[in-house]
Order: C-alpha cells, then sequence, then structure tokens
C-alpha cells in the first residue's frame, strides 16, 4: 500500500463507465486500497455496478482470493452522479465507456475542460488508437490506453498502449500504478489498430469462423480444440514457449522443422472474406444448441468462478 500511496499521492482514482469492464476495474482498484469514484452516464447503470461487484466480491471470498473482508473493499467505492464529482481530485482516471471513437472523443472534450492538471487517462478500449480520439486536447499527452481483457479482476494482463503524444511520465506511472495493484503490464510500443492481445485473438477468430464457414468442423470441434488443446499449455505459457519446448532444439529447430507447414497454411486462405450474415447466423444457431440465449448470464457467472479456481490453483503454482 505505501508503493500505491506514493504512486497516487492518496487521491482516489476513478471510474468513468461503470459496465462489466468498469465495474471489474472498480474492484481491481479497491481490492489493491485505493478510493475509488464510480461514475457512469446511464443511472441504471450507476446503480447497478455496486451490486455487481459485491456477488463478485462474494465469490472471491469463497475462493480464498481476497487477503481483506470484502465489507472492507466495498466501502472504498462511491457511486457519483456526475463526471466532475468522479475526476475532482482524482489521480488517474479509467475510461470505460462504449467502443466507439466518437463517444470517447466526447468524453475526452468533456475531460479536457474538468480534468486537473495531473490527472492522468486511461482507456480500456480494445483496439482504437488513443490518437484516434485524444490528440490535440490539454490531456492529450496524459491519455493511455490500457487495455483489460474482462474481466479485469480475475485476468491481470493490461496492455498499456501510449500515443505518439503521451509522456514517458505517464506511460511509466501507468505501468506501475497496474503492477502495483495486481496486473501483468504488456508494453505495446507503438499504436496498431487492436493492439497485440486483440490481434492475436483475431488471427484464431478469423480462421474459426472460416473453418467453420468451409465444412471442415463445427463450432463445439473447433472450440475443444482450444479448450481440450491449444488452451492447456496457452494457460500458463505463450505461444513462443510453447514451440520453444515443443523441439528438442527450441525454437530455431521448431522453425526448421514446422515453419514450412505453417507457411503452407498461411498460404491457402486469403481470409479476405468478411463473417457474412449468412455466416454468423449459421454459427449462432450452433452455439444456441450448447446454450441458450437466456443462459448467457448465468455461464459468464459460471466463467468467471471457472477462473476463480484456476487463479487460486495458480497462485499455488506460480506465486508471482
Amino acid at each position: 500500500m505505501l508503493e500505491l500511496d506514493a504512486l497516487t499521492q492518496g487521491k482516489p482514482v476513478a471510474i468513468v463507465g461503470a459496465g462489466l469492464v468498469g465495474a471489474g476495474w472498480a474492484l481491481v482498484f479497491a481490492r489493491a486500497g485505493l478510493t475509488v469514484r464510480i461514475y457512469d452516464s446511464n443511472p441504471v447503470i450507476s446503480s447497478a455496478s455496486l451490486p455487481l461487484i459485491e456477488q463478485q466480491i462474494a465469490d472471491l471470498t469463497a475462493y480464498g482470493l481476497l487477503s481483506e473482508p470484502g465489507e472492507s473493499i466495498l466501502a472504498r467505492l462511491t457511486v457519483c452522479q456526475t463526471l466532475a464529482q468522479a475526476v475532482d481530485g482524482a489521480a488517474y482516471v479509467q475510461e470505460s465507456i462504449l467502443e466507439r471513437t466518437d463517444v470517447k472523443r466526447a468524453l475526452m472534450l468533456e475531460l479536457d475542460a474538468l480534468a486537473g492538471p495531473d490527472l492522468i487517462i486511461g482507456s480500456s478500449t480494445s483496439g482504437i488508437p488513443a490518437s484516434a480520439f485524444a490528440s490535440g486536447l490539454s490531456i492529450s499527452a496524459r491519455v493511455i490506453i490500457a487495455h483489460p481483457v474482462n474481466p479485469p479482476y480475475l485476468v491481470p494482463v493490461v496492455e498499456i498502449v501510449p500515443s505518439p503524444e503521451t509522456s514517458p511520465a505517464v506511460v511509466e506511472f501507468t505501468a506501475a500504478l497496474m503492477e502495483a495493484v495486481g496486473q501483468s503490464v504488456v508494453h505495446v510500443r507503438k499504436e496498431v489498430a487492436g493492439f497485440v492481445l486483440n490481434r492475436l485473438q483475431a488471427v484464431l477468430l478469423r480462421e474459426a469462423w472460416a473453418l467453420v464457414e468451409d465444412g471442415v468442423a463445427s463450432c463445439e470441434d473447433i472450440d475443444k480444440t482450444v479448450r481440450d488443446g491449444l488452451g492447456w499449455r496457452w494457460s500458463f505459457m505463450g505461444p513462443f514457449e510453447t514451440i520453444d519446448l515443443n523441439a528438442v532444439g527450441g525454437v530455431a529447430d521448431y522453425a526448421q522443422r514446422l515453419g514450412p507447414l505453417y507457411r503452407s497454411i498461411a498460404d491457402s486462405r486469403s481470409h479476405e472474406r468478411e463473417w457474412s450474415p449468412e455466416l454468423i447466423k449459421q454459427i449462432e444457431s450452433q452455439r444456441r444448441e450448447f446454450l441458450k440465449h437466456d443462459d448467457l448470464e448465468s455461464r459468464r457467472g459460471w466463467r468467471d468462478r471457472a477462473l476463480m479456481a484456476f487463479s487460486a490453483q495458480r497462485r499455488k503454482a506460480d506465486p508471482r
């Protein structure tokens, strides 16, 4: 907590956008000991945020993933009625509003008028570069992407992506803050659409959709391939470490043996086709055979509890 106090100078952090991602971020910061203010322009979403976080805290407690009573964490959370109340005197803002450039730009204009001279603003955007919505403002040097995986209070990775206008000091501060609250920082060193995580995910999804469209495999069999195959290793090591260990001589040996195969796979697919309405309908139909639409919310809860169980086990295996 001393490190966090030094970073934030005892100031609160603000969450702007209180949906699933924003509420998850609120829990990340409050769990670490920070005072958190929550604001959403939609009062229905604002009012639902604390009950959602309260349930998440109860689940975390059940899995032994909290170091203090849940009531102490909840006491650090406050829902604000206005954006000005949320950001007044804050050290850091985590923006998690709608994934649209125009909406984010409108918020940045509001923050430009409200922000104190030291306020740093992180955006949860999944792939929009900060320069697309935060350029040419007095706050531009203090805006940075801090992109999480949903839910951020369970999946620790966060991508730090500066714009050309972001100051090095803001990059340093944001990375230090994220590490201090328990996140795993990935430095994305230049702006690129989708950053790193979603560019990697996009390649897998692109091929998955194409395999269904071509009649090679069903949605369920593709999910099995990742869930019961690739995902077992990828849950605790990345693709480069995976292939480094999959050949006697390491990664160079692997590249020599299997590089031509992967090249031929890449050459076999142009990937110029979009996900057509017909294909989307087909995949929607296949998924609803395994999960009814009305059961999506309960399945999300199952997913989060599975992540909690995995997190508890991983802490035992790798306490870093």
